[in-house]
């Protein structure tokens, strides 16, 4: 193909270099062994405003700290709580050049947006959806035991500690996940952590219908080594499993955890063992923005794949003002592949959770992303872009029985059921409704709206094509 032909994304193979932290004012005399320590980025999260201006000193204007303060008082759903780590690819690109002089460049960066979020970064207008719940995807409902959610028939989600290194301010586990906001005072486990994984495994012991496991949170790396290395072996031991997935932003975040030879070590022991008896181990991140692939997660990855790993899979999250571009989302592909050996994987619409409309996209504009990003990528490589549907589950985004865009509800079937739903006769016919951000809506949908529909289901039309269950007979 000539390569002067005009396309509507241009590859080309990118290499990145590790931002320079000196920049930063508040770590001009950080050394590169102590940057390279998890234990030194830990202890040196950014936990309040006051430490990000230690940090960043002059760089950043008052006004921006002022906007800042103003969202964790009124909107923010998740504490403060960023590693070094993740602050250094915050406008790593822009020259520093005086006081003031990053002020722009954190205003528009696309990380900054996610991790640090400002009062005017949200809507006025639809701060929340009139839909939005705390447990926006009902995990807590499915629960087979706590902490446990049991939604789908052959996969569980095995949530074993409720901390992270960093907060993510789009979280969907919001209601358990960190410490409470002034928005949101945080719900939590009541079971001690050995009995809580105590349970969990005596309920996949006598489960044999669950075949994979995705060991989760919070962030696997803010759980101790030594337990989560016990947890995993004891799932090793159970016959009927045969995927073990471990969920972690922290490889993004704060790579120098899986990077540690104690951590490197232990997971080549658990790779040992899962090859020896036919298990799948692999590992699911979180990168939203290319610019978060740097070398030293490059480095951290490649330690854990040589290590044993079988396959370590990106989950972005769909975000506007973020990565809602096929650009975007190319760019964050690419340098996952190519860079980090890490697979795209799955790309969420961001879910309905309070004070979240700022980020979500549409139902359309997902499906648009979704064409304009084919034929780039190898097909394996190629990510999904699913939408989360409340008591259904994963649904790729193209799939909805029926979409009425005007008032923004699409509607969605499934064909098994979640733990919540064993007595339930409609489970299999029932529709599920997603919604769309209200000023994505058309004039006429956003008055629809502003009427009392604040509360019940909206029914879809009467001809809507619904999904027919299995027969018992075939299943």
């Amino acid at each position: 193909m000539s390569p002067d032909l005009l396309q509507p994304y241009s590859y080309r193979r990118r290499t990145t270099q590790e931002p320079d932290h000196r920049r930063f004012p508040g770590w001009r005399k950080t050394t590169a062994q102590e940057w390279n320590s998890p234990q030194w980025q830990r202890a040196h999260c950014l936990k309040n405003l006051g430490q990000l201006r230690d940090v960043t000193a002059d760089l950043v204007n008052d006004s921006f700290f002022d906007d800042l303060a103003r969202d964790q008082r009124e909107r923010a759903t998740m504490s403060m709580l960023i590693t070094p780590h993740m602050v250094n690819t915050i406008a790593a690109e822009t020259p520093v050049s005086g006081p003031g002089s990053l002020t722009d460049a954190f205003l528009r960066d696309p990380v900054r947006r996610y991790m640090l979020p400002l009062f005017s970064d949200r809507r006025t207008d639809f701060p929340s959806h009139p839909r939005a719940q705390r447990d926006s995807l009902h995990e807590r409902d499915m629960w087979a035991v706590e902490g446990l959610t049991h939604r789908y028939p052959t996969k569980v989600l095995a949530e074993v500690v409720s901390t992270c290194p960093q907060y993510c301010g789009h979280c969907t586990r919001m209601d358990l996940v960190g410490t409470s906001t002034a928005q949101i005072s945080k719900t939590g486990f009541t079971l001690k952590p050995q009995a809580r994984l105590d349970a969990m495994l005596t309920y996949l012991r006598t489960t044999p219908t669950v075949r994979d496991v995705v060991v989760s949170g919070g962030d696997l790396a803010n759980m101790p080594w030594p337990r989560v290395e016990a947890f995993v072996n004891s799932l090793l031991g159970i016959d009927s499993i045969r995927d073990i997935r471990l969920a972690s932003k922290a490889l993004i975040g704060l790579p120098q955890h899986w990077a540690d030879e104690h951590v490197v070590s232990g997971l080549a022991r658990l790779a040992l063992t899962a090859h020896i008896r036919g298990v799948q181990l692999s590992m699911h991140t979180h990168a939203n923005a290319a610019q978060q692939i740097t070398p030293s997660v490059c480095a951290a990855a490649r330690r854990l794949l040589e290590a044993g790993l079988r396959d370590i899979r990106n989950q972005a999250v769909l975000l506007r003002s973020v990565n809602d571009s096929a650009q975007a989302l190319l760019d964050l592909s690419f340098a996952l592949l190519d860079q980090a050996a890490v697979m795209p994987y799955y790309i969420y619409m961001c879910d309905m959770i309070p004070f979240s409309e700022h980020w979500r996209t549409s139902v359309a504009q997902a499906q648009a992303l979704q064409l304009d990003i084919m034929g780039y990528l190898p097909g394996f490589a190629t990510p999904r872009i699913v939408c989360d549907v409340p008591f259904v589950g994963k649904r790729w985004v193209h799939q909805p029985c029926y979409y009425d865009r005007i008032r923004g509800i699409s509607y969605w079937s499934k064909n098994y059921r979640t733990m919540a739903e064993a007595d339930d006769s409609e489970a299999l016919t029932r529709l599920h409704e997603f919604y769309d951000p209200l000023d994505t809506l058309p004039p006429e949908g956003r008055q629809w709206w502003a009427g009392d529909h604040d509360n019940g289901p909206v029914s879809a039309p009467e001809n809507t094509i619904r999904h027919s269950p299995m027969a018992a007979t075939d299943r």
